[in-house]
């Protein structure tokens, strides 16, 4: 019989799978605990093995490593920021010490909507575009979180495929965990952070249109709220609160049949926004037009946030918005530690279940627990202040 010819080791990639040929080189730092000398016939490490391998991080190793614009160390502080561990906090506060210098340098956005409007679809669209322009891009897009299991899909890398595979581009989903205005408690640290590593554009996603989705707005620069068209009635669809608070109106989906009644309803949101107030001095709202399936429209709705930023900064209006944010953001931070430390405290605690009781029994008003709550905890701490 004729002997067989041999088979190639590899076959030839088929249309369409290009990428399964690409090869990225591994890193060679030591940052994330993986050896330099590491060879490809070397058995793959065990579970165990790796975690052995990841060394923990210093205090310098952090900051140098954001500084530097490393991805890996990057997302590590990120991780550290938003750790609950008390050990953990401690450092991150001497990491943002160190960064805080050099923060500052981006134009902070924040996009809001209702679902489905296509927030992802179009925070893609608007950074393929920022990078082709040579800007460096974050994403902080939050996810909601499950209220039974506490838990996120974290799904906003699949669905910004192309912005993923950008190397000017950095998405970091996080679970809202429940937080109250849409972001998640520590996105103003890790906006910071992210500053720090020379990223001059920040995008905020925040999880959808609802009461409590305001606070976005005091912690970013330009407000983007995306509508719909052709739901409803269109200045229903949204709460007026949101609207006031928005620098720009954007409806999306303006493509195929639906790009008359994009236009309609742009209109329609024109007029309403004449008898309305701006939130930012010396701006006019205006409302637009765009489809981030197509991509028209996503320039000129940049060019108006950077036409946005030249007013306010030329008008002053930009840095004392951003100090009244740091001002709202300490003061957040002090009620966000005072709510710890009250149901930390040991008394409270000791009496709090049976108190609770008494309440939902119908035998103590609400209002008389919650003074004899504040009283255990003030007369505690009181004598604690005296004994010092």
């Amino acid at each position: 019989m004729p002997e067989e010819s041999q088979k190639p080791e590899c076959a030839p990639p088929q249309a369409g799978q290009e990428f399964a040929s690409r090869v990225i080189k591994g890193v060679e730092g030591r940052h994330d605990g993986l050896r330099s000398e590491t060879r490809l016939d070397e058995p793959a490490p065990q579970p165990d093995q790796l975690v052995i391998r990841r060394r923990q991080l210093s205090l310098d190793d952090y900051v140098q490593g954001v500084l530097a614009g490393d991805r890996t160390i990057l997302g590590r502080a990120i991780t550290l920021i938003e750790s609950n561990a008390p050990a953990h906090m401690e450092l991150a506060q001497e990491v943002l010490k160190q960064l805080l210098p050099h923060t500052g340098r981006s134009i902070r956005v924040g996009i809001t909507g209702v679902p489905g409007v296509g927030k992802s679809t179009f925070i893609e669209a608007l950074g393929m575009h920022l990078c082709e322009q040579g800007h460096r891009l974050a994403v902080l897009a939050v996810d909601p979180s499950s209220s039974v299991s506490r838990g996120s899909i974290l799904g906003d890398k699949t669905r910004m495929e192309r912005l993923s595979r950008e190397p000017k581009a950095f998405i970091r989903p996080s679970p809202s965990s429940g937080t109250l205005g849409g972001v998640t408690r520590k996105s103003r640290e890790t906006m910071l952070v992210c500053e720090a590593a020379g990223f001059d554009v920040i995008l905020v996603e925040t999880v959808g249109v609802g009461q409590s989705e305001t606070t976005v707005r005091s912690m970013v620069d330009f407000f983007l709220l995306l509508m719909l068209a052709g739901a409803g009635d269109e200045l229903q669809g949204i709460k007026r609160g949101i609207i006031e608070l928005a620098d720009a109106l954007i409806v999306n989906k303006a493509d195929g049949e639906n790009k008359v009644r994009a236009q309609a309803a742009r209109a329609e949101y024109a007029r309403a926004l004449r008898f309305l107030s701006s939130t930012t001095e010396g701006w006019h709202v205006q409302a637009f037009t765009c489809s981030a399936l197509t991509g028209e429209g996503i320039a000129e709705i940049w060019a108006v946030i950077e036409a946005f930023r030249e007013t306010t900064t030329a008008s002053g209006v930009f840095a004392a918005r951003r100090q009244a944010q740091i001002l709202d953001w300490m003061q957040a931070m002090i009620e966000e530690h005072l709510k710890t430390l009250f149901f930390n405290h040991t008394g409270v605690k000791r009496i709090r279940p049976q108190i609770e009781q008494s309440v939902l029994a119908g035998t103590l008003p609400a209002t008389v627990a919650v003074k004899m709550l504040l009283e255990k905890f003030e007369g505690d701490k009181g004598s604690e202040n005296s004994n010092q």
